[in-house]
């Protein structure tokens, strides 16, 4: 099969690799939608992920597809109800439809055993989204592959990764109808903080840079939009734009100053998700009297548990996140490369649809 193996900094090639041999519990997909996502641009650029992946490496992380080769009896984890995690014993079967999450818990350690699955002490990871097919180990076969409605599109499956994270990000700073939110930062992150913000009737407001992000986030209701350009003097950009006193921030963009100046934009007694994560070995400088006395709420949402990919499913499958208002762009497999080149240098795509399949 044709696959994007990652081999360095800035160095994936397409190769033709054998399809590994399945072991026990273990089920292979054939690929039929893989977008392209932020946190692959970064392991392009820095070369490798310390959790994740070590070059050379299969490649990519959100996919959906069709169950081509079943090795045994699983533990098929449900998605019909994302508010309690039911896990039935049934048999994978040739021709599922199905998402797979790029990750599964333990289900052993402490944080698991605290509800905390997303910080989860062995998180088994999956990557391989770039490519014809993958294999997805027997534990995330177990707990976090979902098996897909007949109707539900394929690319609109493999947003379930991505969302789940917001899904998480949202429940972190338990939002709710009629509160003011600011989303700083239009990538697709931000833009599916935005839909859900808005679905659960809350009032957004969305800062960010380039006119083709601020429309998306536009078409998604946000009530209102601002363009930071530069983004220096954040607070205060904001503050002229608008008068709203936002309850919650969600910083969507990952850099030291964005976090600092999220602190300076929520209102007293407000909360502040910091959930775009900063280039390791950054720090903040924060006003501690500034904190204390407003009575902030300071968080870090990451990554997601079970029960938020169940939940992400859940809205794509009810018509609330459509992949077309966060894909706007399309690219075969064998010029993956070349995107990526591009992705560095500065091509603002939200996200890229690969095509996977010759």
């Amino acid at each position: 099969m044709k696959a994007a193996i990652l081999h360095g900094k800035e160095l994936i090639r397409i190769e033709d690799v054998a399809p590994p041999p399945l072991n026990p519990g273990e089920v292979r997909v054939r690929i039929e939608a893989a977008l392209t996502c932020g946190t692959d641009l970064k392991v392009f650029k820095r070369g490798y992920h310390a959790k994740m992946i070590v070059p050379p490496a299969v490649f990519g992380h959100e996919l959906s597809g069709v169950i081509s080769e079943v090795s045994g009896v699983g533990v098929h984890a449900s998605a019909c109800s994302p508010d309690k995690l039911k896990l039935e014993l049934q048999q994978w079967k040739i021709g599922d439809r199905v998402v797979p999450a790029n990750s599964a818990p333990c289900g052993n350690c402490f944080h698991c055993g605290a509800g905390q699955e997303n910080i989860c002490d062995d998180l088994q990871f999956l990557n391989g989204a770039y490519a014809e097919s993958i294999v997805v180990p027997a534990r995330i076969a177990q707990k976090n592959l979902l098996r897909l409605k007949p109707e539900t599109d394929f690319a609109d499956a493999a947003l379930t990764e991505p969302l789940a994270c917001v899904v998480q990000g949202i429940e972190d700073l338990k939002l709710r109808a009629g509160q003011h939110v600011l989303v700083i930062g239009a990538g697709p992150i931000g833009l599916m903080f935005t839909a859900l913000a808005k679905n659960l009737g809350c009032e957004v407001t969305v800062a960010g840079r380039r006119a083709a992000r601020l429309e998306a986030a536009q078409r998604l209701d946000a009530n209102q939009t601002i363009d930071i350009g530069d983004g220096w003097n954040l607070p205060a950009k904001i503050r002229a734009a608008t008068k709203t006193h936002f309850d919650a921030v969600i910083e969507a963009v990952g850099r030291p100053e964005t976090w600092e100046a999220s602190v300076h934009l929520v209102r007293k007694g407000g909360t502040v998700n910091f959930f775009g994560g900063c280039p390791a070995g950054t720090t903040v400088t924060l006003d501690t009297t500034f904190i204390h006395y407003s009575d902030l709420t300071l968080l870090a949402s990451f990554h997601h548990t079970p029960r938020a990919i169940r939940q992400a499913l859940g809205f794509i499958e009810a018509g609330v996140i459509h992949a077309g208002d966060f894909v706007d762009g399309e690219c075969p497999l064998t010029q993956l490369p070349e995107l990526f080149q591009q992705m560095a240098a500065g091509n603002h795509a939200i996200k890229t649809l690969i095509r996977v399949q010759a």
